[in-house]
């Protein structure tokens, strides 16, 4: 059964990026988000190719693989994608479902109208790829 609006909202004022945005804002950007569900095994995003969309995990658990290399273990509120929709590059990473896993799906225009709309959003979001930058290059030092 699919989420209503409200139940969207619900999921994404629980998730980083979009914490502190107006209920109006969070609520455009439910009305735009599709649900999306992925067998275990199925790639969610795959590694080289330019991305289309951001990605919020509702349900079950994937793994990010750069390469041979479990890099990363996502659950239900981590948020995946941004990076590929904003600079327009191949994905850096593949998403492959570990589980049935069900996320809301942003397609990369949707999601650069917010920002544009929005000065939280960007902010939020440059939050989130400094923390995910400083973590990366924390992990390469140790």
């Amino acid at each position: 059964m699919a989420l209503t609006t409200d139940e969207k909202m619900a999921w994404l004022e629980r998730v980083e990026l979009f914490q502190g945005l107006p209920s109006e804002a969070v609520r455009r950007i439910a009305e735009r988000s599709g649900e999306i569900r992925f067998p275990a095994g199925r790639h969610v995003v795959t590694q080289g190719i330019i991305g289309n969309g951001l990605y919020i995990i509702i349900a079950g658990r994937a793994r990010v693989v750069k390469g041979d290399e479990v890099v990363a273990e996502l659950g239900p509120g981590d948020f995946f994608g941004e990076l590929s929709v904003i600079d327009q590059m191949p994905r850096l990473a593949s998403v492959i479902a570990e589980e049935p896993t069900t996320c809301l799906g942003l397609a990369s225009w949707d999601l650069l109208a917010e920002i544009e709309r929005d000065p939280k959003l960007a902010l939020n979001l440059l939050r989130a790829l400094a923390l995910r930058l400083r973590a990366a290059r924390e992990e390469h030092h140790h």
